[in-house]
């Protein structure tokens, strides 16, 4: 009977459902009718927790990609193990198989985390076996122990090649339970659609239509992908596929459902009544055509607005495969009549949306519209400074999506650049890193400091440096410089150099001595000046070379010391000689006589170091008051390094008695060679000395050096004798030995000390011995 049929159609519709989910081989009977269906031997189902049904397989077996892409097509995902308790369960529940079985856990970046919510996996919740995971290269995977004799329940990282067995877990809650407008919130054996503000229905989907969204980063977010769908009988309207863009909006607006059949046009000689469950003329729309007495239809007189946007009668509705879909359909009263049920498949690559079977009603109707066969999806790709250019055969990211990424300007592909959507939903490769290309490092100079900004690393492209000298310094060079896409940078790093002062001369009667810690007349530079003898220093004897590339006192000068001024004898005259100033040191006057008059005292005069005079001024005496006086002077001796040539008109040391001092080779008088025994028994004059001819003072040993000297007269004088020596690394540069000649100057220039590089030095001693040394071999003893 009808009953009956209808039965078995629901029947067959059950079989069918249970077939493309990968159920066991059953044998239904109703009301005496046997249906024996032949299934394969896949699946048992296990216990259940929380509302979760525990499901596995071990024929066939599948390495983990293909586990996990069999779990996430009839059931929920790959079961994760949350914790030992779960391992405990999982244990008892499933049978023991020789090759066990892969769970929901994968390394990722150096972490194990868990694939249904790429979370990490915490230390707590580990459940590895002894010395376990080994990490192992290529080991990423990981499969339990189920009912081992060692180790059971236990964990081990395994290469994702290796095929065992499936465990599944599934939810009431699914990806598609309910709309993005609400939360899916279990039930008891169930689950239902919590509504978010604003929305309604049993999925809380838009009107006549429903949209599924890819969120890699959050609900609503960069690179989120949303692709539209209208029930059936409307029409989009619009792109069908959005993406949320960088800039925070989407990058087309949502499309609409719309009605797609035409209106009916109302017979001259009849009626038309409609039924219009949605909206007028638009997808499930009934129209009955009724003509006047004395008219009859020419054609059927019912039309329905089919899902195709089309008017047609309700028999023989024809079906059509999806585009990249298998269907299969059972006609027990004929093609697509009464009774047909047809079931879709989709090609790999693609998941089914809808529902898998429709079945043909006694009121001529689909039971279900056909479903989609909608290409699976991956992960969106947007390599940061980098492009990417795709080719997407059946939608962007989609399975065939084959991308090629390109670096920017700057930086480098880390990886394959290519890859390609496979039928598992994943990128054949990893999505590789544009990096940003280095620049050689740099350091901080001498005196100065560098700072850096760098937008993608420490010295890579785009990275900006500042050089920067300490007070005092100036920069040699451009302070910026940028590391550039060729990963070199644009300028040279500079260098400080001190700042210098103008140079300084010596001044006149006297000695300039410095030191140079960065460079002659330089920032740091300190210098004392000193006068010879007779001179007084006129200003400040220190002054130092300022961060201002200034000194802080100008160089002083050196003035002769003044003797008292000198007046012409009465009745005689006064010629004076003035090199450095008018009776100053060095002064020398002359007195003389009128006619008539004879010179009562010594006629010369000099100005001494000492700001006096050697002699007082003598006077002019009438010929007739002169007289000869026999008061004898003091007796004089000869004096070291000199001798004394003395004329007596008189008698020995008596007036007018004349001597004369003259000194050895090398030695020079020090105040006038003559003096003469005046009539009052004095000596005109203090007797001079000899004293050795002064050499140029030899300040400080050269750098990185060592000075000896001895004085057998006076400190750097005639006779005084210097050896140079230098310190370990550094070999001799000029002479070892000076010497102070009679004419005040140094037999040699001053030598220098200089880095050794492999070079041989030969010196010779000052007695004559011979040694020849290299840096290579340097001892106290070889008089090197």
């Amino acid at each position: 009977g009808k009953t009956c049929e209808i039965s078995v159609c629901i029947i067959l519709h059950t079989l069918l459902t249970k077939l493309l989910s990968g159920s066991s081989f059953l044998l239904y009977w109703f009301n005496s009718v046997s249906l024996p269906i032949n299934l394969i031997l896949d699946l048992s189902s296990g216990g259940a927790a929380q509302a979760w049904t525990y499901n596995y397989s071990t024929i066939p077996s599948r390495r983990w990609p293909e586990a996990r892409q069999w779990c996430l097509q009839h059931f929920t995902d790959m079961v994760p193990i949350r914790n030992k308790e779960e391992s405990d369960f999982i244990n008892d529940l499933l049978p023991f198989n020789t090759r066990y079985y892969w769970i929901g856990i994968v390394k990722k970046d150096g972490e194990w985390i868990w694939q249904d919510t790429s979370e990490k996996v915490p230390k707590e919740a580990q459940n590895w076996a002894p010395e376990e995971p080994d990490n192992i290269a290529d080991q990423n995977c990981v499969e339990i122990y189920i009912k081992r004799e060692k180790d059971t329940a236990k964990w081990n990282n395994e290469s994702c090649r290796k095929k065992k067995g499936t465990v599944c877990y599934a939810t009431s809650c699914r990806q598609d339970s309910c709309s993005a407008n609400a939360d899916c919130v279990e039930t008891i054996g169930n689950y239902t659609c919590q509504c978010h503000p604003g929305f309604l229905g049993s999925r809380c989907e838009e009107e006549q239509g429903s949209y599924y969204c890819f969120n890699p980063y959050g609900s609503n977010r960069f690179n989120s992908s949303c692709r539209f769908h209208c029930e059936l009988g409307f029409q989009l309207v619009g792109v069908p596929q959005l993406l949320c863009q960088a800039s925070g909006h989407w990058n087309h607006p949502v499309p609409l459902c719309q009605g797609m059949c035409s209106p009916v046009f109302f017979p001259v000689t009849g009626n038309v009544t409609c039924v219009d469950p949605l909206e007028p003329f638009s997808f499930g729309s009934r129209c009955n055509f009724t003509c006047q007495e004395g008219y009859y239809p020419t054609r059927d007189n019912t039309f329905t607005c089919l899902a195709s946007g089309q008017q047609a009668p309700w028999k023989q509705q024809n079906l059509k495969a999806p585009p990249n879909a298998f269907m299969q359909c059972q006609d027990p009263r004929g093609v697509y009549s009464y009774g047909s049920i047809c079931s879709v498949l989709c090609e790999e690559g693609f998941d089914l949306i809808g529902t898998n079977m429709t079945k043909c009603s006694s009121e001529g109707n689909w039971s279900h519209a056909l479903p989609v066969c909608q290409a699976k999806w991956c992960e969106p790709i947007n390599p940061p400074h980098g492009s990417l250019s795709c080719s997407d055969p059946n939608g962007s990211f989609s399975f065939g999506s084959l991308c090629t990424t390109t670096c920017d300007e700057g930086f480098l592909l880390n990886g394959t650049d290519s890859t390609e959507c496979t039928s598992l939903g994943m990128w054949s490769a990893d999505i590789p890193h544009c990096l940003a290309k280095r620049c050689p490092t740099v350091n901080s100079f001498s005196h100065g400091s560098l700072v850096c900004s760098d937008p993608h690393g420490e010295f890579s492209f785009g990275s900006r440096c500042t050089s920067t000298c300490e007070e005092g310094f100036l920069l040699n060079g451009t302070a910026d410089t940028q590391c550039t896409s060729l990963g070199t940078w644009s300028t040279d790093i500079p260098r400080c150099n001190a700042k210098r002062c103008p140079a300084l001369s010596t001044p006149s009667n006297g000695s300039l001595v410095c030191s140079d810690p960065h460079g002659e007349f330089s920032f740091g530079s300190q210098c004392k000046s000193t006068c010879e003898e007779g001179f007084l220093l006129n200003g400040t004897a220190d002054t130092e070379c300022t961060s201002l590339g200034m000194w802080s006192a100008d160089i002083p000068g050196c003035l002769a010391k003044r003797c008292s001024t000198l007046s012409s004898p009465s009745h005689g005259s006064l010629v004076c000689s003035d090199p450095h100033g008018e009776f100053s040191f060095g002064s020398r006057c002359t007195s003389t006589c009128e006619e008539g008059f004879l010179l009562n005292g010594t006629a010369d005069t000099e100005c001494t170091s000492l700001g006096m005079w050697s002699t007082d001024t003598p006077r002019c005496l009438g010929k007739n008051i002169f007289a000869y006086s026999s008061k004898r002077c003091p007796t004089l001796s000869s004096f070291s390094h000199g001798s004394l040539v003395c004329s007596d008109p008189h008698e020995e040391f008596s007036f007018g008695f004349l001597c004369t001092s003259t000194c050895e080779e090398g030695i020079v008088l020090k105040g006038i060679a003559d003096t003469e025994c005046t009539s009052l028994g004095m000596w005109n004059r203090v007797i001079s000395h000899c004293l050795a001819q002064p050499c140029p003072l030899l300040a400080k040993a050269p750098q990185n050096g060592r000075m000896n000297c001895s004085h057998p007269y006076s400190s750097f004088s005639f006779g005084s004798h210097c050896d140079f020596e230098c310190d370990e690394g550094f070999w001799l540069r000029g002479t070892q030995t000076m010497t102070c000649n009679n004419s005040g100057h140094w037999s040699q220039d001053l030598p220098t000390c200089q880095e050794s590089q492999g070079i041989t030095k030969i010196r010779i001693h000052h007695l004559g011995t011979m040694h020849v040394c290299t840096n290579f071999q340097r001892n106290p003893s070889d008089g090197c």
